[in-house]
């Protein structure tokens, strides 16, 4: 009983084992198959050529058989024609003889000439269903290489989908929150950049006007102009030639 078991578990594996390498590539399996029908159709094809060979020798028997009975048949009519019914006899019963060989060997023709018939219809249909299985063979390689593909574009595609749950869109959130972080020290240093730009422009304006100031003293010291002048110089520069003539002209009336 233990001994049954084992081996019962044992045909259980082998066949579990045997599922496994017939359903992983059906391809191969197929492939395998034709293959042994092919090589069962060349065996089955010489063995028609065997056969036919026997048909032929048959065929050849039939016809010296036909011939050797005509060639008793005249003998029979020659010799009775002659008047010698002994002679006419003996050859007579081997006609008989002759011809009971040649309706046997016919008959046995004939059953070997339906038999190579049959088997060669037998042949060219299993030529012909081995054609439609190359076919098929071909058309399911085809169409399992096109299926695996396309499951690997829809794998494809549902990885691209911009989703938070998805790693591609973890990623992208990731690279976002970068982006937003860089822009905020960025943001930041433009903010601090500006603190004192205010005080910086009142203290050249005032370094400005310190300058001018330091100027007109040094014309007043050098005697380049007076101090009652120092204030309506520059409005006399702005003026011009022309404006300048108006107005002496004016001070000296």
């Amino acid at each position: 009983m233990i001994l049954g078991k084992l081996w019962r578990t044992l045909r259980a594996q082998i066949n579990k084992l045997a599922n496994y390498f017939w359903t992983s590539d059906p391809i191969a399996q197929m492939q395998y198959e034709y293959d042994s029908a092919v090589a069962q159709l060349k065996e089955g094809r010489e063995g028609l050529e065997q056969y036919r060979a026997l048909v032929e020798r048959v065929s050849r028997q039939v016809a010296n058989d036909k011939a050797h009975v005509s060639n008793l048949e005249g003998k029979v009519k020659a010799y009775l024609q002659a008047g010698d019914r002994d002679t006419a006899a003996k050859f007579a019963f081997e006609l008989q003889k002759a011809k009971q060989q040649l309706s046997e060997n016919e008959g046995q023709l004939a059953m070997y000439e339906e038999a190579y018939t049959n088997n060669l219809d037998k042949i060219k249909h299993a030529s012909s269903r081995l054609g439609q299985v190359r076919e098929k063979i071909q058309k399911y390689d085809a169409e399992i290489k096109m299926s695996k593909a396309e499951a690997e574009m829809a794998k494809l595609a549902s990885s691209f989908k911009f989703d938070v749950t998805t790693d591609f869109g973890e990623i992208e959130t990731v690279i976002q929150e970068k982006i937003g972080l860089n822009r905020a020290k960025a943001r930041v240093a433009a903010d601090l950049s500006g603190e004192g730009i205010a005080d910086i422009k009142r203290e050249q304006a005032m370094e400005k006007v310190m300058a001018d100031q330091a100027l007109r003293e040094f014309e007043v010291q050098m005697g380049l102009v007076t101090p009652a002048t120092v204030g309506v110089k520059e409005e006399v520069k702005a003026l011009g030639p022309a404006s300048k003539s108006r107005r002496a002209s004016k001070e000296n009336a």
